[in-house]
């Protein structure tokens, strides 16, 4: 990247599901320029770059090597986080990937070693951290507005990803599950409102060996689980302050709210951490909850934000906030949760640790 440029130049590897939402939210942004687009399949690659006016849509290898790019959006499958990230990092590539960083903390640590080495950026997704939903619970447990925060109670439990996406096997396989694909945005948010993780105990089950695609072109084709689909797990913070998260493919319906954060004076009732903006609701001690942040607006964020932040930063060196560092300590997070659940109980401390929220 020359002194004078104004924009980074990023390449997206990856075009499958969720390709399409980030290139329609990034088109716009100055920062942020996508020039390149490749996948295993270079028809969805094509596809892709034309529906979103990429110029480039080539191999996954000639993207890294492409000396015009100064970063890649990793939007891989999680099992290839890893090799996709190392490859790019040794292209002299910034890296901003899809979460989990990556599926083991033996690669995760290899990952941030070698963006270090390199004098390169890695983020990590995911980014709803930063939008106004979290912001707006930050700043009301900040100004003491429920005392002193004392648990959390998170929840996402739906029926499975194979309703609406039409290749769900991935979501399935080792290293996702509903821990690794919706605990990362959950464990994400808690800490950046209650600071790091200590200690967690976990257990798990997987009630259904096979599931059934319901839509796209394989709907109704089955395929194998090979990992938890329900996983129930306990967290203390730094702070002394305990924490539950539930995370399922396997409950039909629920009215557990998504995000609860309980003080001594007062609780906040948050918006899903997968989500960008509001509702927020705050209550007092035994009084009504009134609305501090209405449910969702135009405003409120949209992923992508976090590869828009790392782009600013890198173009006016200053540190970007989606760092690896803060999916370092979920993975930690992760994968200590998935040991305890399989060995059926049990605690693991937590050794990684974050700033201050």
């Amino acid at each position: 990247m020359t002194a004078v440029q104004a924009t980074v130049r990023v390449g997206v590897v990856g075009c499958g599901n969720v390709s399409s939402r980030y290139l329609a939210n990034l088109a716009g942004h100055p920062a942020v320029t996508v020039v390149a687009c490749a996948d295993a399949d270079p028809a969805r690659a094509r596809a892709l770059g034309a529906a979103h006016g990429v110029p480039k849509a080539y191999p996954v290898d000639a993207l890294l090597s492409d000396p015009d790019l100064d970063l890649v959006l990793n939007l891989t499958p999680p099992r290839v986080h890893t090799e996709l990230t190392l490859r790019a990092l040794a292209q002299g590539k910034h890296v901003y990937t899809e979460k989990p960083l990556a599926t083991t903390m033996a690669d995760g640590r290899r990952i941030l070693d070698a963006a270090r080495e390199r004098s390169r950026w890695v983020g990590t997704a995911p980014d709803t951290f930063l939008g106004a939903g979290t912001r707006t619970c930050a700043a009301l447990v900040a100004q003491g507005a429920i005392g002193t925060p004392t648990s959390v109670n998170a929840a996402m439990m739906n029926p499975g990803p194979e309703r609406f996406h039409p290749e769900p096997e991935f979501l399935y396989q080792e290293g996702a599950g509903p821990l690794f694909d919706i605990g990362p945005y959950y464990l994400t948010v808690l800490t950046a409102l209650m600071g790091s993780v200590v200690r967690v105990g976990a257990l798990g089950a997987a009630p259904r060996a096979e599931r059934v695609v319901s839509t796209g072109p394989r709907a109704g084709s089955t395929f194998p689980v090979e990992t938890f689909t329900h996983v129930t797990s306990v967290l203390e913070f730094a702070s002394g302050a305990l924490g539950t998260l539930v995370t399922s493919f396997d409950v039909a319906a629920t009215r557990t709210p998504h995000l609860e954060i309980h003080g001594t004076e007062g609780t906040i009732v948050a918006a899903p951490a997968n989500s960008w903006g509001g509702p927020v609701l705050l209550s007092g001690a035994g009084g009504d909850f009134t609305e501090v942040l209405p449910g969702p607006g135009e405003s409120d964020g949209f992923m992508g934000m976090g590869l828009v932040d790392m782009a600013e930063a890198i173009l006016t060196g200053r540190s970007p906030l989606a760092t690896g560092t803060r999916g370092l300590h979920v993975l930690e997070v992760l994968t200590a949760i998935a040991s305890a659940a399989r060995a059926g109980g049990g605690f693991t401390m937590i050794r990684s640790t974050l700033e201050t929220p």
